[in-house]
């Protein structure tokens, strides 16, 4: 598992408390709920995904369901989470693969959430 690191503002920072606020659960935070369908099982999405979102200080989770969709929540900055998506798909620019997002929606933040992992 990838341990949280900051970037440029993306990262985790300590709370008054000194507790992690899980990216930006504050004014800019952001967390959506995605379904993608397609080729995402069996192709490395799931860690590709972690990856991204740990470059990019990231927080959430992302799973395999039995209908062969992929399922992930991802929390952070507004601007963070849209860039995601942009990286999600240029990882796989020299392995394409067939996948499409088949359900999005902002949902609310999670307080303290401080890792993207993977779930089985």
């Amino acid at each position: 598992m990838f341990a949280r690191r900051s970037r440029g503002g993306h990262g985790s920072a300590p709370a008054a408390d000194g507790s992690s606020n899980g990216g930006a659960v504050g004014g800019d935070a952001r967390r959506v709920r995605v379904r993608f369908v397609g080729q995402v099982q069996g192709v490395g999405f799931r860690w590709t995904s972690q990856r991204v979102a740990f470059d990019l200080g990231l927080s959430g989770w992302v799973r395999n369901e039995p209908d062969g969709s992929v399922s992930m929540e991802l929390q952070g900055p507004g601007e963070a989470v849209s860039t995601f998506f942009t990286r999600l798909l240029e990882s796989y620019r020299h392995f394409p693969i067939s996948y499409t997002i088949d359900a999005k929606e902002d949902i609310p933040p999670v307080p303290g959430e401080a890792e993207f992992s993977v779930r089985f």
